[in-house]
C-alpha cells in the first residue's frame, strides 16, 4: 500500500490540447479539518488507509498541498439543462488534480469538488457546502455498495469558512474519484461550436483509454461500435436505478457519464413509499426528472449525444444504436425485477406479474425497499398475513399472491434458497433522505461526524442483516417524509 506521495500519476486528459481544459490551481478553504475518510475508495488506488491519520491529510484533501505528479485542470463542456441547451458550462467548482494508476493498471481521476472558482464558474464562488458534500459522499458510496456503476469519494474536509446559499452555510471539499469525468456534454461542446477535429480527438481519447477493446478497428466502424456500447451501458444503468428505486433528480446531459456511471449527486433520493412519479428535486417544477420518467430521459440524453456525433459517423448507424436502447433497458430491467422476486427462470408473463405488484404497491404507498426485502419471507404454505397487511386492498394482494405462488411452483422454487437469493439482490439498507439528514444535522450543528462514518460502513454492505442496526432500515418518521432537496450546493 502507498503513501499519498507514492501515488502514480499519468495525466492523460491534461495532455489533450488547451481547448479541452484550463490549468487552474485550487483555492482551498481556510483551516480545513478532516470530516471523513473512506478506506474502501482508498483501496481502489492502493492508498494505505493509515494515511487518514496523517497530520496533513486535511491539507491534501483541501488542495493546500498538491501531490507530486498532479496537474490541476478544469475541463470544459456544455449540456442540455432541463431540456434547454447551454453552450458552455464546465468544471465550475471541480478541479481535476490528475489521474492515478493503481497496480492493476486501472485509471482513477482524483477531483476536488468545492476547491474554489475556475474559468467556468460563471461568477459563482466555486465552493461546496458541507450539507451537499455529505450527501454526495454517502450517495456515491451507497450506490457502489448496491453494485451500481458510480463515481466514488475518497473523503471530505470541512471548514468554518462561510458559504452563502439560501442561508449562510459552512464550506467543505470532496475528493471525488472516477475512471473519467467525461460526460455527454463534453461532446456537445465541441460539436455545437463546430470544432469537429477536437470532437474526433475527444472520441479517440475516450475509446483509447476507456474502451480499449475497440482498438484496431477502422475508425468508422469503431465509432459506431463505441456509441452502441454507450447506449447499452446507459440503458443498463437506468434499469439498475429503477430496480433499486433511485431517482437522480438532475439528469441533464452534462450529468451523464460517457462510461455509464452515476455522476453528479445533486438532488437525489431513494424511494420510501412507492410513488412512480416521485420527484427528488423540489426545483424540478414540471417533474421532468421524476422517477418514472428517467428511462425515457436516458434515451433523450443519448439522442442529444448522437446529434453531437453526427459529424463523425453515419446518421443511420446512430439511429440504429438508439433504437436498441429500449430492448436493452426492458430486458435488463425485467431480469433485475425477476431476481428481486426470486425467479430463477424467465417466463412469458413475468413482466405482468412484476407490474401487477408495482400497481398494488403504488395504490397502498408501501415502502419500496422494505416490501421487496420482506417478499423474501413469502411462503407458499401460509397466508403471509404480515406481508398482506402492508396493502390496503388485501383481497387484491391475495389474488396477486396466488399468481406468485403458482409461478414459484412452476419452477420448483425452494423457499429457503429463494430467500437467500432474494436477500442478495434486495437491500436491507438504502440511503433514505431522513438518514442523510440526521448525519448532516449532527455534522453541521454539533461537529459530530460519527454518523457519517456509521452510515458509510452500513451502506457499503447494504444486503447484510445487522440486528443491532435495525433502526436504519426503518421507514421515515413523519418529519422525514417531507425533506426537500434543491440544486443549491
Amino acid at each position: 500500500m502507498k503513501k499519498f506521495e507514492q501515488l502514480q500519476f499519468d495525466n492523460s486528459y491534461a495532455r489533450l490540447p488547451a481547448g479541452f481544459h484550463n490549468r487552474v490551481l485550487p483555492r482551498p478553504v481556510g483551516e480545513p479539518y478532516l470530516v471523513s475518510f473512506n478506506p474502501a475508495a482508498a483501496a481502489l488506488i492502493d492508498l494505505d488507509p493509515t494515511e487518514a491519520h496523517r497530520d496533513d491529510v486535511a491539507s491534501i484533501f483541501a488542495g493546500w498541498q498538491l501531490l507530486p505528479g498532479s496537474e490541476p485542470i478544469a475541463a470544459v463542456y456544455a449540456g442540455h439543462q432541463f431540456g434547454v441547451y447551454v453552450p458552455q458550462l464546465g468544471d465550475g467548482r471541480a478541479i481535476l488534480l490528475g489521474e492515478v494508476l493503481n497496480k492493476a493498471g486501472e485509471r482513477w481521476d482524483l477531483q476536488l469538488k468545492g476547491a474554489g472558482p475556475t474559468p467556468y464558474s460563471r461568477g459563482f464562488d466555486g465552493r461546496a457546502v458541507l450539507r451537499s458534500t455529505i450527501r454526495e459522499y454517502l450517495g456515491s458510496e451507497a450506490m457502489a455498495g448496491l453494485g451500481i456503476p458510480t463515481t466514488r469519494a475518497l473523503g471530505i474536509v470541512g471548514s468554518d469558512a462561510p458559504v452563502y446559499r439560501e442561508t449562510v452555510e459552512t464550506s467543505a471539499t470532496l475528493l471525488r474519484m472516477a475512471p473519467t469525468h467525461v460526460r455527454f456534454g463534453s461532446f456537445e461542446f465541441f460539436s455545437h461550436t463546430g470544432r469537429y477535429q477536437a470532437l474526433r480527438e475527444l472520441t479517440d481519447y475516450v475509446i483509447a483509454h476507456h474502451y480499449p477493446e475497440l482498438a484496431g478497428i477502422a475508425a468508422g466502424e469503431r465509432y459506431v461500435l463505441w456509441f452502441a456500447e454507450v447506449v447499452v451501458r446507459t440503458a443498463r444503468l437506468l434499469a439498475q436505478w429503477q430496480a433499486v428505486g433511485f431517482t437522480h433528480g438532475v439528469m441533464n446531459t452534462d450529468n451523464m457519464s460517457i462510461l455509464g456511471l452515476t455522476l453528479d449527486y445533486g438532488p437525489y433520493g431513494f424511494l420510501d413509499a412507492y410513488q412512480p412519479d416521485f420527484i427528488s428535486n423540489h426545483s424540478d417544477h414540471q417533474g421532468r426528472y421524476a422517477f418514472n420518467r428517467q428511462p425515457n430521459i436516458g434515451l433523450w440524453n443519448l439522442s442529444c449525444l448522437a446529434q453531437a456525433l453526427v459529424p463523425l459517423m453515419d446518421q443511420e448507424a446512430l439511429k440504429a444504436a438508439l433504437n436498441g436502447y429500449a430492448d436493452v433497458y426492458n430486458s435488463h430491467y425485467l431480469a433485475l425485477m425477476q431476481a428481486k422476486l426470486g425467479l430463477r427462470e424467465s417466463r412469458r408473463h413475468d413482466a405482468e406479474l412484476v407490474q401487477a405488484l408495482l400497481i398494488l404497491m403504488a395504490q397502498s404507498a408501501t415502502d419500496y425497499t422494505n416490501t421487496f426485502r420482506a417478499l423474501g419471507e413469502f411462503r407458499s404454505d401460509n397466508d403471509n398475513t404480515w406481508l398482506r397487511d402492508r396493502f390496503i386492498d388485501r383481497s387484491a394482494f391475495d389474488a396477486w399472491a396466488i399468481r406468485y405462488r403458482e409461478r414459484l411452483a412452476a419452477e420448483g422454487s425452494d423457499a429457503v434458497e429463494r430467500q437467500a437469493h432474494m436477500d442478495r439482490v434486495n437491500p436491507k439498507y438504502v440511503l433514505r433522505n431522513y438518514l442523510a439528514q440526521i448525519a448532516i444535522d449532527k455534522a453541521v450543528q454539533d461537529q459530530d461526524y460519527t454518523e457519517i462514518d456509521r452510515l458509510l460502513a452500513l451502506l457499503q454492505a447494504p444486503y447484510t442483516e445487522r440486528p443491532d442496526q435495525e433502526r436504519y432500515a426503518a421507514e421515515p418518521p413523519d418529519w422525514g417524509r417531507h425533506i426537500e432537496v434543491s440544486c443549491s450546493s
